[in-house]
């Protein structure tokens, strides 16, 4: 089992630069853990100060060790020319292998705001995925579609091969990563007999197309404390009063017993990494809660 760290890239702050030193902090505080990889988001016209993946994750590769490290990217959004680039760019920086989280979207402002028909979302998946693989490989692209490309060709290629997980949830979206995924994503707010009947499915899809399952990751919103009471005073509190809209099953709250007992309880399911994001916002107790996740993994194997 992996242990790794999705990032919240969101920080309700005055001053923008808090939110950017925030999350280099929490990026310093995953490598000194020795965390297996590092994550962070995607989201576009947001009312509170939201990081943009590619340029704060460049600036965090600097704080971060020797592990697999990515972003998530709603293809849908994203020509597939330029962001082959900057992935490509990243994966230069990036001192191990670079993973490519990716996903539809959903968020109907966002598409509304970069003039994207929501509708035409699975076709602009599939066809930006199946672009820049091309495109990584050294290929010369033309391509008649969502979009328009003439000869296309970039340079830098990635020094080693992009990895691609996909985040899925419906049916088709299941079957999309099983065909065309190195990896799947769970969605973050299935409780654990959810989660399992994903995983069950994506695994299904796996053998329809004849493929060995990927990656299974999922993302688990945590909050260790230093005690079991700490944990409940403080993560408890936040999931009590509505957390996302989650179920409190989807979310992790307790010692590092409680936690490391929740993460080998998923891996006997049959994921294979869990990400983790900071569940409680105070950067003192979400910088003390990744420090604690070194404990988890000695507990986890």
């Amino acid at each position: 089992m992996r242990i790794g760290i999705s990032m919240n890239s969101s920080y309700n702050v005055k001053d923008a630069r808090l939110g950017a030193r925030w999350m280099i902090e929490r990026t310093k505080a995953a490598a000194g853990a020795g965390l297996d990889s590092l994550f962070v988001g995607d989201h576009h016209v947001n009312s509170t100060p939201y990081y943009q993946n590619t340029p704060i994750l460049a600036r965090a590769l600097a704080e971060w060790r020797d592990a697999p490290a990515g972003a998530l990217y709603l293809l849908p959004l994203r020509h597939p020319v330029l962001l082959a680039e900057e992935i490509a760019t990243l994966a230069a920086i990036a001192p191990n292998r670079f993973i490519m989280q990716c996903g539809l979207g959903y968020g109907g402002t966002e598409f509304a705001a970069l003039d994207v028909n929501p509708k035409h979302r699975p076709s602009r998946f599939e066809e930006s995925l199946a672009i820049m693989r091309r495109l990584w490989a050294g290929e010369t692209v033309s391509h008649q579609g969502r979009w328009q490309i003439k000869a296309a060709q970039i340079s830098p290629t990635p020094p080693e091969k992009i990895e691609v997980w996909i985040a899925a949830q419906a049916e088709p979206a299941l079957e999309r990563a099983a065909r065309l995924g190195d990896g799947w994503i769970a969605a973050p707010g299935l409780t654990p007999a959810q989660a399992k009947q994903s995983l069950d499915r994506y695994t299904a899809f796996c053998r329809q197309h004849q493929r060995e399952p990927g990656v299974r990751a999922i993302r688990r919103d945590v909050y260790i404390g230093e005690n079991a009471a700490e944990a409940e005073a403080t993560g408890g509190k936040v999931v009590a009063a509505g957390y996302r809209g989650f179920s409190p099953e989807a979310t992790i709250v307790g010692d590092v017993n409680r936690v490391a007992n929740a993460f080998k309880e998923l891996a006997q399911m049959g994921f294979t990494d869990i990400l983790i994001r900071n569940l409680v916002a105070d950067q003192a107790k979400a910088l003390a809660c990744i420090a604690r996740l070194a404990q988890v993994k000695e507990l986890v194997g």
